[in-house]
C-alpha cells in the first residue's frame, strides 16, 4: 500500500493558536520511543559501566590504557590516559619474537615493561594518593593490565582491571548503541544546504534544548565539501565510543534534536539502529531564501570563499552527475570570483536535487512532516525560531 506523505507548513510569524496546536499533536503523535531496553516502572533504561563490572568511567581518578599508542589512538575508554606498557616499535618487535622464540618474547617484553612502568609511575605517586582509584585496561585485560595493577596495588592505590579489556569495552559499545538508539526522541531538522540546520541546532544547544550534533563529533560537515580544515575525522571506533558517551547523558523523556544525515558524515557510518530511529522520527522540513543561504556559506565556508577555484576542484568527481557543461560553467564563475554566484548556481544545480531525492528516500515516508520556513538566518531569527519549535514539539 503507498504511503502518502503529510506535510503541515507553519508560518514562522504567525501566532496561530490552532496551527500550534496542530503542529503539537503531529509532534506528539510520531513521538513515542519504540526500543527496548524498559525498567521495571516501563523507562527506558541507558546502558552504563556497571555492564562491564566496572564503576562510571568519570568516578575514577584515572583510567590507564595500558596498549601502545598505535591501538590508544584508534579507539580508547573517554577520558582514558595512554600510559603504554610497551611502545608500538616495542610491541611489534616482542610480537614478532614471539613467534619463533616465546620465552624469549616473554623476557624482552617484562624488561621493556617494567622500565617503562618504572618511568611513568613516578608523576602517578606524586599526584595521587591512596584514597585514589583507578581503572586499567589493555586489549583483552591480561598481562599488560596486570603489569600495571600489580605495581600500583603494591604501592597501596586501589585498582579496579576491566575484564576483557578494550574488546570486551567495544563490544558494550557497539550492543550499547543498538539498544539506546531506538529509546531516544528524536526531532529531525532537515533542509537543504544552506538553510541554518547546523546553526539552529546550536541555537537549542544554547536554550537548553538536548541535542545531538553527528557532525560535531564526526568532525566533518557531511558533504562532498564538508571537510574541516585542520581538523581530520576520528577513526569509526572513537566515533562511536564519542557518540555513546554524548547518548548517555541525553534524557529519555526529553525530545533530542537531531539534523538529518545521509548513512555517512565524510568517511564515518552512522549506525545503524541510530539511523533507522532518526527515519521513523518526526521531521521539522526547514526552507531559506537563496540570498540567506549565500551568505551563510560565506561565513561558514570562508576557506571556500577566498578559494573558490580550489572548491570547484573539489568538485570535478561530480561530473558524471552534472554533466560537463555545467561543471565547465562553474569553473568559470571561479575563475572569475563571482563567488556569490558560484554558491548559488552548485546549490541549486547539485546540493538541491540531491538533498530532495535523499530525503524522499530517506525521511517523512512514514508519517507527516512541518514545514518550517525560515525568512532570516540571523540570530534573533534562530532564538525566535528554536521558541517556536520548542513549544511546538511539546
Amino acid at each position: 500500500m503507498a504511503t502518502v506523505r503529510k506535510t503541515m507548513e507553519v508560518n514562522v510569524g504567525a501566532g496561530d493558536g490552532d496551527s500550534r496546536d496542530g503542529i503539537r499533536r503531529n509532534f506528539a503523535a510520531l513521538c513515542v520511543p519504540t526500543g527496548e531496553p524498559m525498567n521495571a516502572h516501563g523507562l527506558a533504561e541507558t546502558p552504563t559501566p556497571a555492564q562491564l563490572g566496572v564503576r562510571e568511567f568519570a568516578d575514577y581518578s584515572l583510567v590507564i590504557d595500558a596498549r601502545s599508542p598505535r591501538e590508544y589512538a584508534e579507539d580508547h575508554l573517554p577520558g582514558a590516559v595512554n600510559l603504554p606498557v610497551v611502545d608500538d616499535d616495542q610491541y611489534a618487535e616482542v610480537g614478532t619474537r614471539h613467534k619463533d622464540d616465546k620465552h624469549g618474547a616473554y623476557l624482552i617484553g617484562v624488561e621493556y615493561s617494567l622500565r617503562n612502568i618504572a618511568d611513568q609511575i613516578k608523576p602517578l605517586i606524586s599526584r595521587y594518593g591512596s584514597s585514589d582509584r583507578f581503572l586499567v585496561y589493555c586489549f583483552r585485560g591480561g598481562k599488560r593490565s596486570r603489569l600495571w595493577a600489580d605495581n600500583l596495588r603494591t604501592i597501596g592505590f586501589q585498582v579496579d582491571v576491566l575484564a576483557g579489556g578494550w574488546k570486551r569495552y567495544r563490544q558494550w559499545v557497539r550492543e550499547s548503541l543498538a539498544a539506546l538508539s531506538p529509546t531516544l526522541q528524536y526531532r529531525v531538522l532537515a533542509g537543504p544546504t544552506g538553510c541554518g540546520k547546523t546553526r539552529l541546532l546550536t541555537e537549542f544547544e544554547r536554550q537548553g534544548h538536548q541535542t545531538l550534533d553527528l557532525e560535531e563529533l564526526a568532525s566533518h560537515r557531511g558533504s562532498l565539501l564538508g571537510t574541516l580544515p585542520d581538523r581530520p575525522q576520528p577513526t569509526q571506533k572513537w566515533f562511536d565510543s564519542l557518540l555513546l558517551a554524548r547518548m548517555r547523558l541525553l534524557d529519555h523523556a526529553r525530545p533530542v534534536w537531531i539534523e538529518a544525515e545521509s548513512k555517512k558524515i565524510g568517511n564515518l557510518q552512522i549506525p545503524e539502529s541510530l539511523f533507522e530511529a532518526m527515519h521513523r522520527s518526526p521531521v521539522v522540513q526547514l526552507s531559506a531564501p537563496m540570498a540567506e543561504r549565500v551568505r551563510l556559506w560565506r561565513e561558514d565556508y570562508p576557506h571556500f570563499a577566498a578559494d573558490p577555484v580550489g572548491m570547484v576542484e573539489k568538485l570535478v568527481p561530480l561530473k558524471p552527475l552534472v554533466g560537463g557543461e555545467v561543471l565547465a560553467s562553474w569553473q568559470a564563475l571561479a575563475a572569475s570570483g563571482q563567488v556569490d554566484a558560484l554558491f548559488e548556481s552548485v546549490m541549486l544545480l547539485h546540493y538541491d536535487p540531491c538533498y530532495t531525492r535523499s530525503t524522499r528516500r530517506n525521511y517523512g515516508g512514514e508519517g507527516q512532516e512541518v514545514a518550517f520556513p525560515l525568512q532570516g538566518l540571523d540570530k534573533a531569527s534562530l532564538e525566535d525560531a528554536v521558541r517556536r519549535l520548542a513549544g511546538q514539539a511539546g
